[in-house]
């Protein structure tokens, strides 16, 4: 695999595991992890996972944790048993909590830390009672994520540059947000590239739709690179 491929996920954003372990197998070739989410994990359970993982590709199980601290603690200690190499919390959920996920975590889990959702823009801040901008908000929420040990920090591309001048170097970026120049934005509200993306200092990019949604997927993934290596 290319080292642009390497930084690729693809988000199995579908409705079946079997649709998602057939996409598996038809970019697996090509990209070696991949995302399985609220939409797949809730339709299919903890066996989609197992699934996957016989095809030895990587899984970044995005759950968004955000509970108390013992049951986030439970949770993390179960996606160990799983095999998944990479698990999201929400930071918004404190120290004590993030803690509770970084203590619970084996060293082949990396946990990381979502900031700032790229849904929400600053009008939706506003209406939850957040009054700091959105690259503010990023920042602090960031830096507590650091400072409790996470490995990595879901965050926009567009915050990435901010992040990456802030934090440890072996604390990765992973941007979610991304839509190729040929692609539509959807319900995203901060999106770039993938290549403005890395540019800034991310380190993963996680795309979906422009990929899943295509009548050939693996086409797409080509097309994807070929715009990053242009």
């Amino acid at each position: 695999m290319t080292n642009v491929a390497d930084k690729i996920i693809v988000a199995l954003d579908v409705a079946t595991a079997e649709e998602a372990v057939r996409l598996v197998n038809r970019l697996r070739d090509r990209i070696s992890r991949f995302k399985v989410g609220l939409q797949l994990y809730t339709a299919a359970g903890p066996d989609v996972v197992r699934e996957i993982g016989k095809t030895g590709a990587k899984i970044f199980l995005d759950l968004k944790l955000h509970d108390i601290p013992n049951t986030v603690a439970g949770a993390v200690a179960s996606a160990t048993k799983l095999g998944v190499d990479m698990l999201t919390i929400h930071l918004s959920g404190g120290d004590a909590m993030i803690r509770a996920a970084v203590d619970n975590a084996n060293q082949e889990l990396t946990i990381l830390g979502v900031t700032v959702l790229t849904s929400i823009n600053e009008e939706t801040l506003g209406s939850i009672g957040v009054t700091e901008d959105i690259e503010k908000q990023v920042a602090r929420l960031a830096m507590l994520g650091v400072q409790c040990g996470v490995g990595g920090l879901v965050a926009s591309p567009r915050e990435a540059t901010t992040l990456r001048n802030k934090i440890p170097d072996h604390v990765k970026i992973v941007t979610p947000g991304i839509r190729p120049a040929w692609a539509t934005a959807g319900d995203q509200k901060r999106t770039t590239t993938p290549r403005a993306a890395l540019d800034a200092g991310a380190d993963y990019l996680v795309i979906g739709r422009p990929i899943v949604a295509d009548p050939d997927p693996a086409a797409a993934v080509q097309r994807v690179i070929a715009e990053i290596e242009s």
